[in-house]
């Protein structure tokens, strides 16, 4: 009789071992899964190199100052497609809250305008492509440029750019406007925004 009940437990031990391992084995199994999600979670989280370029643009613009003093001397527009003190609604990105703001059109002038890529002088990394800068905005006695072309800027639209050798990217010659707005973003007050071209900018909507 005792014999019977020691091997009664016996087989009863057998059987507690063989559902422990199995109960462990999925529950390890559960934990790769859930760490398999956890993974893919994180890596559509992180940002693409897109987002990563965007970001990095919009903290370049964010630093950029193109508002202030109108230069004096500039030759006013004869006939400007917008004339001073009309309205006018920005297409241009050159800074956040800029694009689709109402302006009112603080001044028109004629003159080159180029489009410029440098180095700046601080140290920092090099500006591409940047809209816009005008004839008046180079080393003083500096001739028309045009496209290829090195020039020295003599303006602070950003730090570095003072004193800093471009090259001309683009060139024309025609009417650039300075333009008054109020960001799209925070509603503040910008002034004498310069400078946006005469595509940069449209007929607002009656």
């Amino acid at each position: 009789m005792k014999k019977l009940i020691i091997l009664g437990l016996s087989t009863t031990f057998i059987m507690i071992g063989c559902t422990d391992t199995t109960d462990t084995t999925e529950t390890t199994d559960t934990s790769n899964e859930t760490a398999i999600v956890e993974e893919e979670n994180i890596q559509d989280a992180m940002p693409g190199m897109d987002e990563v370029e965007e970001m990095d643009e919009m903290d370049e613009m964010m630093g950029m100052d193109h508002d202030g003093e109108i230069p004096s001397g500039l030759e006013e527009a004869e006939d400007p497609a917008f004339p001073v003190g009309s309205n006018a609604i920005i297409t241009a990105t050159h800074m956040p809250g800029m694009e689709g703001a109402e302006a009112t059109i603080a001044g028109a002038f004629d003159t080159t305008v180029y489009e410029v890529s440098y180095t700046p002088t601080d140290g920092g990394e090099k500006v591409t492509n940047h809209r816009w800068v005008i004839q008046e905005d180079l080393q003083e006695g500096t001739e028309v440029a045009e496209a290829g072309d090195e020039v020295i800027l003599d303006v602070e639209h950003t730090e570095g750019m003072q004193g800093a050798v471009a090259t001309v990217d683009e060139a024309y010659t025609g009417t650039i406007y300075a333009v008054d707005y109020n960001s799209t973003i925070d509603g503040e007050r910008v002034t004498n925004h310069m400078w946006v071209t005469e595509d940069e900018l449209e007929a607002p909507q009656e």
